[in-house]
């Protein structure tokens, strides 16, 4: 069965060795602000009140070794082409190093990493309407070059202080093991419905037809170890469904497969098969 068409990806938890450091590139290079903080975690926003990013330090972790699974890289999506062109033109005068640029025709994104090494795209959504999908109703694997020039010339402020309050997380990117594995997984058993495939090593699914709300790739190695809880990296992130209904579908489907999970606070807690911490909860209303 299909996972709902309003399911959507929530914030992202980290776990960081240097919580202060973290909390300084996210605030002033990307853009985002406190919304709470304790001693060894903080909680960031784009809106002031929903938390899309949360860091959780622990200067005993070890650093996540290469070959592993893992955050690729977390996605936040700005309303639109004139706000990546402010992001952008903000890296640019604070000479923020970037690691690359593309234009995939369905959205334009801008790639970097934060000082521990976590992946970051920041990205727009092209039109849905003008999406071009082939024949089977899929969306191609573009990758080509970003027009700087013309993003650029789409800036409208001056002085740049932070990424625009309706920023969400847009998608997740994650290293896995085995992609047979993970497409069992997010696809048969929550759910999720392939948009693109790119040959036997990376795949892209999302609810309602939208690009990708998660992608997983094998481009760390299939050799690699599993995503450990006192590594550096990703610990967990959210699937939000629309209601506690379409939540106690999703136990339904775990319990039919026999994948183990426990219950926090009436959300539902696993990992993945290549122990990629994964949340799924109800959209607070």
């Amino acid at each position: 069965m299909p996972i709902h068409k309003e399911t959507h990806i929530g914030s992202v938890t980290l776990q960081v060795k240097n919580l202060e450091k973290l909390i300084t590139f996210y605030t002033e290079t990307i853009g985002l602000q406190i919304l709470s903080k304790r001693e060894n975690s903080v909680k960031l926003t784009a809106d002031g009140k929903t938390p899309i990013l949360i860091l959780e330090g622990n200067p005993e972790l070890q650093q996540r070794p290469v070959k592993s699974a893992g955050l690729y890289h977390l996605a936040l999506l700005v309303p639109s082409r004139k706000d990546l062109a402010n992001v952008l033109y903000h890296f640019v005068e604070t000479n923020t190093q970037l690691l690359g640029a593309s234009n995939h025709r369905f959205s334009e994104a801008i790639y970097l990493q934060d000082p521990e090494k976590n992946g970051i795209e920041i990205y727009r959504d092209v039109d849905r309407k003008d999406w071009v999908r082939d024949e089977r109703g899929k969306l191609p694997a573009v990758s080509e070059p970003l027009d700087v020039q013309s993003l650029l010339a789409e800036r409208d402020i001056k002085t740049w202080s932070r990424l625009p309050e309706n920023t969400v997380m847009g998608h997740v990117h994650l290293n896995v093991l085995n992609i047979a594995e993970a497409e069992n997984f997010y696809m048969n058993v929550l759910g999720f419905e392939e948009q693109t495939r790119m040959g036997n090593h990376a795949l892209f699914i999302s609810a309602g037809g939208y690009h990708h709300h998660i992608a997983v790739n094998i481009w760390n190695g299939i050799d690699g170890e599993s995503n450990r809880d006192d590594v550096t990296g990703l610990l967990h992130y959210e699937i939000i469904v629309p209601s506690m209904l379409e939540v106690e579908k999703v136990l339904s489907a775990l319990e039919s497969e026999q994948v183990p999970y426990h219950i926090e606070s009436e959300n539902i807690l696993l990992k993945d098969p290549s122990g990629n911490g994964v949340m799924i909860k109800a959209e607070q209303r």
